[in-house]
């Protein structure tokens, strides 16, 4: 057990390292903004009723890349049934747009406030009877200056955190409140690190990852089972491979949905090579399509009276029970109920896991000095 809400089975191999457990105590001590924003203790650049305004706005449009709308967009999916608002999320750019007539509220999200497709997108797209919110840092920058022209809200993006690890921050907290939904649910660190069992599996867990590590399984595979949990591991892709990709050296996430994978890279996964190591990841939703018993044939009677989430779920088990007798690594996380407070823990905990990895591996989670490559040659080029 991870929590009330999430049932975890950690790897079957478990290495205590007290240097693990040390690394994490001295994460968790010292000053730290990423750490902070995790907490019930932070303090948000701007007051409520700066955005209250916007709550009446029914078409909501949030431009931005990576770290600047994941976060948000893995909310808005995987709480989808509680919101009753519409968001739309332009994360990447496109060789022709669809101009809506319809008027949006805009959230424009940089930290830099000088992203390439950022400003792109937002210069084709926002018409002049849209409504505006710029996230950005408080300081001079193209988005700001832009953001300034329009006569819009402004709300500074925290200094000290980087994109992906912004989502319990302004980045994705003005977003969920917009959604409707109660940002103070997510804060689940200060609870979390009082629950003995939460931090034992979160040093075993990335203990067995270090020990994998040395054995050359680079490769984190999720195995995901909730269609409204994809947009979370799109950001956990980047979180873990932006992270830890350094110095020749890090873990290549890799996302694969099921059970439709069962008829494509599942042979892969069990007979080819052996660098992997897998994480399960399933959502029980009571709400479930149940098969039409009368026109289910006699060849396949055992389907009679069954859901597709149960038939889905046996799968994911049939799976796990092979993978135990091949003996590939993985751990699975089952979630029991799909609420702020859930997926609060889930992103509190592949933060923590992350940076714990990074710091255990003698590398800095915190920059991606190599992406700045791309972005200074594609200027280059404009030029």
């Amino acid at each position: 057990m991870l929590t009330k809400n999430i049932y975890f089975r950690n790897f079957k191999k478990k290495f205590n390292y007290s240097q693990v457990t040390e690394k994490l105590k001295f994460i968790l001590n010292e000053k730290n903004e990423v750490i902070n924003s995790l907490s019930e203790n932070y303090k948000y650049s701007y007051k409520k009723n700066k955005i209250s305004k916007f709550k009446k706005q029914s078409q909501f449009r949030v431009i931005g890349m990576g770290g600047s709308s994941l976060g948000a967009k893995a909310i808005y999916e995987f709480l989808r049934n509680k919101i009753k608002i519409n968001f739309e999320f332009v994360d990447n750019l496109q060789s022709k747009y669809e101009i809506k007539k319809k008027n949006y509220t805009n959230l424009i999200i940089s930290k830099s406030g000088n992203t390439t497709e950022t400003i792109v997108n937002s210069n084709i797209l926002i018409k002049n009877t849209d409504k505006n919110i710029f996230i950005t840092e408080n300081k001079k920058n193209y988005l700001a200056t832009y953001a300034e022209n329009l006569k819009a809200e402004i709300i500074h993006h925290n200094n000290f955190i980087g994109g992906r690890y912004s989502v319990l921050s302004e980045v994705g907290m003005v977003p969920a409140e917009l959604m409707g939904l109660k940002p103070e649910k997510f804060k689940r660190l200060n609870s979390l690190i009082k629950k003995r069992g939460f931090i034992n599996n979160l040093v075993t867990n990335v203990s067995t990852i270090l020990y994998l590590n040395k054995k050359k399984k680079f490769n984190s595979v999720i195995l995901n089972y909730d269609q409204k949990s994809h947009s979370i591991f799109e950001w956990y892709q980047q979180l873990v491979a932006e992270s830890l990709g350094k110095k020749g050296r890090g873990i290549l996430p890799i996302v694969s949905s099921m059970p439709k994978d069962n008829h494509s890279v599942m042979q892969l996964y069990l007979d080819g090579f052996k660098n992997n190591f897998f994480t399960f990841f399933y959502v029980n939703d009571t709400n479930s399509s149940k098969i039409k018993s009368t026109s289910i044939l006699k060849s396949k009677k055992y389907l009679k009276n069954k859901t597709s989430q149960q038939i889905k779920y046996l799968q994911k088990i049939a799976t796990e029970n092979v993978f135990k007798k091949k003996n590939i690594p993985f751990r699975s996380f089952e979630i029991k109920k799909r609420d702020e407070n859930t997926l609060g823990e889930i992103f509190t905990f592949f933060i923590l896991e992350t940076i714990l990895l990074g710091k255990c591996l003698n590398l800095n989670p915190f920059d991606q000095p190599a992406v700045e490559l791309i972005k200074k040659e594609t200027k280059n080029l404009l030029i």
